[in-house]
């Protein structure tokens, strides 16, 4: 609504609006104080068990160089774009200067990481924000590899090097509305025609998807009844993706529903090397080694979030972090992690060494991500009252972890894969319905 209002002859002004209808503007950081947001980063403070004398030189100059990145780059605009459900395309360009897209990958302009480094990126990006962190993890870690691991040679040279610069951006397509955890019995269908396949079905919970370039999409063959691979082009006809909204996590993150009717994917973008979900698995058992890192990450975000609001915020005439409780909170969060990062640099080294196995890979993901979940608890609570708003990041990354511990395998279908394994049992499928297959 506007009032009118003029000016008198004198330059005084008519028909202005009463005195008291005018409020000061108060600036908030002053009128409140509490507390350094997470728009200014905490220094880190989590690593007390010295994980950096487990690093090489090169680990530890990719650790510098991305954490400097998001402190200055992301740790300013994270909450906005958060609470606008927004992703920042902005920093695409930033994140790709970084080389860390496609890890482990050598070769195609990707960086040939260790797997360690590798991992110690996507957590230097998770405790930041944990959004840019799936960004990167769906695109690099899923994507990507499935391209290097299973895909033609022609096909590495066509799509690895774009990708590894963020100068296109990648998504993988494997959950359905009636397929998450039983992702195996999808039934999105590939059927072989002249020139290439038709592919029919639908994906849901696909990260990247509302704008990614390239989708590297899971289909069951329709002569084989196999698990096949395939890469399609975002303008493919009969390709389309609609965001999910309303999520109350990785909000950054543009999940989407993928609808393909009768999407044509020429011969040559079929990924020859995935013939069964025992290929997908390949792919996934890497990737829940990033997973499993990303909670590492946030919970170090946390904590040092909490150990810097403790000094600074005072209640009964001292600083939190003089309190007895506050201490012992803080304290067995940086248990938590220290434990975490442990069985995450074991986690790489058993893959370093040819050793790892699924199991290992899930028992790593389904356990940190129950640490992490305790972890955003303590300091949910350790943070009072501004523990529920974004801007002092735990309430934020409270929120981002919920999802990180479904996806990739629920903590209980991971549990259920580690207990296979060591069991010789699988127990997937209740027994009735086993007595009967």
């Amino acid at each position: 609504m506007t009032i009118p209002s003029s000016t008198n002859p004198d330059g005084s002004v008519k028909n202005a609006m009463p005195s008291y209808f005018y409020l000061p503007q108060l600036d908030v950081s002053v009128a409140f104080p509490q507390a350094t947001p997470a728009s200014t980063f905490p220094p880190s403070a989590s690593d007390y068990f010295q994980l950096d004398d487990l690093l090489t030189v090169e680990e530890h100059a990719i650790r510098r160089k991305v954490r400097e990145c998001m402190e200055k780059e992301i740790a300013p605009i994270m909450t906005e774009y958060w609470e606008k459900a927004k992703f920042p395309f902005h920093v695409i360009p930033k994140l790709g200067a970084l080389h860390i897209a496609g890890g482990t990958i050598k070769g195609y302009g990707c960086p040939g990481l260790s797997i360690t480094g590798s991992a110690i990126a996507a957590a230097e990006v998770a405790r930041v924000d944990a959004s840019c962190s799936t960004f990167v993890l769906v695109h690099s870690s899923l994507a990507m590899l499935t391209i290097a691991l299973c895909g033609s040679e022609a096909q590495k040279q066509k799509y690895l090097p774009s990708l590894a610069q963020f100068q296109t951006v990648a998504c993988w397509a494997l959950t359905e509305p009636d397929y998450g955890s039983d992702a195996s019995a999808l039934k999105t269908t590939a059927t072989k025609v002249e020139g290439g396949w038709i592919l029919e079905g639908q994906k849901r919970w696909i990260g990247n998807s509302t704008f990614a370039d390239v989708l590297v999409v899971f289909a069951r063959n329709a002569a084989t009844n196999q698990i096949n691979g395939f890469i399609i082009r975002k303008d493919a006809p009969g390709l389309t993706v609609t965001k999910i909204e309303n999520k109350i996590g990785l909000r950054i993150v543009q999940n989407g529903d993928i609808v393909m009717r009768k999407v044509f994917v020429p011969d040559e973008d079929r990924i020859e090397g995935v013939n069964s979900f025992q290929d997908t698995n390949k792919v996934l058992a890497v990737s829940r080694i990033m997973v499993a890192w990303q909670p590492i990450g946030i919970s170090m975000g946390i904590y040092d979030m909490c150990h810097r609001y403790l000094r600074e915020r005072k209640q009964f005439g001292a600083p939190l972090a003089a309190f007895q409780i506050s201490q012992q909170k803080l304290v067995q969060m940086l248990g938590n992690i220290q434990a975490m990062i442990l069985v995450g640099w074991r986690l790489c080294k058993l893959y370093d060494s040819g050793k790892m196995t699924p199991g290992h890979a899930s028992l790593g993901k389904s356990w940190i991500t129950l640490r992490a979940r305790e972890t955003a608890a303590l300091g949910r609570e350790l943070l009072g009252g501004n523990g529920i708003l974004a801007d002092f990041l735990v309430a934020k990354a409270f929120c981002d972890l919920e999802p990180i511990y479904t996806y990739e395998g629920t903590y209980d279908i991971n549990t259920l894969i580690t207990g296979r394994e060591v069991t010789g049992f699988a127990s997937f499928k209740p027994v009735a319905q086993r007595s009967r297959l």
